[in-house]
């Protein structure tokens, strides 16, 4: 199935993958070597105005790789049905998606919530890039990671669409709220203060949301027969063992900026930007002992 051909059949939503023809495809960048196995990145929500579209360009142009997982909410078709909103710097990272499938990067799709429109096209390729429910990786030292968004585990999503909907919504706000309240404390030169992850991080405490996720997550994980899991869905960057099972959740690109990389030696990484820093590169795999 070709590019346009199978974005077409996605509806409304797809028009960002077509959006400027696939001449725009063909003006690739030079090839850069490969400075990592696998990439694991989620949460994007291309269409918001919180997204950090050009930082995660920046990385990903700085961080090549051999496997790259997006790993759910890439697009927010829940917000793109209530607002339409795409800058060109969207379209950008859809674009450097598809070239890096077209110079030899796997890229595996596992939708998301926000994203679930894609999920009908489970088995497809578009572009190159592979559409799954779920993925299995196998390290470089031969463990097996078991690859998902993790909406299943949220009783909210599962259980009470409509209120998932409602806090979508509220999360927005913050959102917008806090880019007003952070460029007031630029002005009064404070540093970088992020409300919503404040409240989020309260509300979530107050109700175990965060340990519950997790330990649900890795628990499946372990009853399969996986080594480790890598997530995202909550928007909260993890790297850790719980219960003899290496739980892993690579954050998102509203906020933490951050992703979970695979060093050519099997070595797993959370690589998190923190607000207001020089964007770095992962680091390249060692070589020699440290």
């Amino acid at each position: 199935m070709s590019v346009r051909a199978g974005f077409h059949a996605l509806g409304p939503l797809a028009a960002p993958f077509l959006d400027g023809g696939d001449a725009a495809l063909e003006a690739d960048e030079p090839l850069a070597p490969q400075r990592l196995r696998s990439v694991f990145i989620s949460d994007i929500h291309l269409g918001t105005p919180g997204c950090q579209a050009q930082a995660l360009l920046d990385f990903l142009k700085q961080n090549p790789c051999e496997q790259l997982y997006l790993v759910g909410d890439v697009i927010d078709g829940w917000q793109l049905r209530k607002r339409w909103y795409w800058p060109q710097a969207h379209n950008d990272v859809v674009q450097k998606l598809l070239r890096a499938a077209r110079k030899g990067c796997k890229v595996r799709f596992v939708p998301g919530n926000h994203d679930e429109f894609a999920r009908h096209f489970t088995g497809h390729h578009f572009g190159g890039i592979e559409v799954l429910r779920e993925a299995v990786h196998v390290t470089a030292d031969g463990r097996r990671l078991w690859v998902i968004h993790g909406d299943d585990f949220d009783g909210v999503v599962q259980c009470a669409k409509w209120l998932a909907y409602l806090g979508d919504s509220l999360y927005e706000f913050t959102l917008r709220l806090n880019r007003h309240l952070n460029h007031l404390r630029r002005r009064l030169g404070l540093p970088y203060w992020s409300l919503s992850a404040f409240l989020k991080h309260k509300v979530k405490k107050a109700l175990n949301y965060v340990m519950d996720f997790e330990r649900a997550v890795a628990h499946e994980a372990r009853r399969r027969g996986f080594q480790g899991v890598v997530c995202g869905h909550i928007h909260r960057p993890e790297m850790r063992e719980i219960e003899g099972v290496l739980y892993c959740n690579d954050g998102d690109w509203v906020e933490s900026r951050s992703a979970i990389v695979e060093h050519f030696d099997g070595r797993l990484e959370l690589v998190h930007l923190p607000p207001g820093h020089e964007l770095p590169r992962a680091r390249a795999a060692l070589e020699e002992t440290a």
